[in-house]
């Protein structure tokens, strides 16, 4: 893997993930209902603020990375053969920024042989932006954040994550009523990316995430491992590459047992 194709990545996709935030805040604060439109029968929904953030981002990376493939929540996948792949997400949280709700944010990520190596986060409205690199760390507006010592809990604070097309399953259902009855708070953000960055903070204790594959997983996931978070299977073995449909445990590493009974115990009914 070349590292100075992963420095010129990150360069450039911090420039795109500020520009495309900026416009996001300036599309939020004059918000017009009008220009939603509801993507498939989940509920899942599509705005004019998405495909404006989209080419921001997409006109840098192509003019950067002519060659390599970059697959985009809207735009869909370019198609070009590269052991290089971006994934994009524009608009992280589309139905929060459709109903007011100021919980987004822009999600970058570069793969290498589907290994995330690369990845920028930027929240517009709170200005943070979350970067990690491959073997270079976690950071937040520049600072190095890792997750140390394992805060002591008596209930868990916890992350939900689903796929859109999850829904009322009800294996997803039962293990959804068991955590929230047996910690702190469950929380379900409907931005994953914001989620993901909060475990990798230490302000979240974990996060349980049910088949929700997507152009914002991977740089989330990669943010955690770079603070030094451990992301698992519900059987514990350590997730690595990409996976179509996903059902993963993420923690601390001495939390690991404790998240694992707890999900075991949640799908089994106890």
């Amino acid at each position: 893997m070349d590292t100075t194709i992963v420095r010129e990545a990150q360069r450039v996709a911090v420039l795109a993930a500020r520009e495309a935030g900026v416009l996001l805040k300036k599309l939020f604060e004059k918000l017009d209902s009008s220009a939603f439109q509801h993507k498939d029968d989940s509920g899942d929904l599509v705005t004019e603020a998405d495909h404006q953030a989209e080419a921001i981002i997409l006109a840098k990376i192509r003019q950067a990375f002519p060659g390599h493939q970059v697959i985009s929540e809207e735009a869909g996948d370019n198609r070009l053969a590269s052991d290089w792949l971006w994934l994009v997400d524009p608009l992280d949280g589309t139905n929060n920024f459709a109903v007011g709700m100021p919980l987004f944010a822009v999600s970058i990520t570069l793969m290498y042989q589907r290994e995330a190596v690369m990845a920028v986060i930027y929240e517009p409205l709170t200005d943070r932006l979350y970067e990690a690199a491959a073997n270079g760390g976690f950071r937040c507006n520049g600072r190095l954040i890792r997750i140390g010592e394992p805060r002591p809990f008596k209930k868990a604070t916890v992350g939900w994550i689903q796929g859109h097309k999850v829904q009322q399953e009800q294996r997803a259902v039962r293990l959804r009523q068991h955590l929230d009855a047996n910690t702190k708070r469950m929380m379900r953000l409907w931005a994953p990316t914001l989620q993901w960055s909060m475990l990798a903070k230490g302000d979240l204790d974990a996060i349980i995430l049910y088949n929700s594959e997507g152009e914002d997983l991977y740089s989330g996931m990669l943010m955690v491992r770079e603070a030094g978070g451990i992301i698992t299977d519900y059987e514990g073995r350590p997730f690595t590459g990409m996976s179509r449909e996903p059902y993963l445990i993420a923690c601390h590493p001495q939390h690991l047992p404790f998240f694992r009974g707890l999900v075991h115990n949640g799908l089994v009914g106890k």
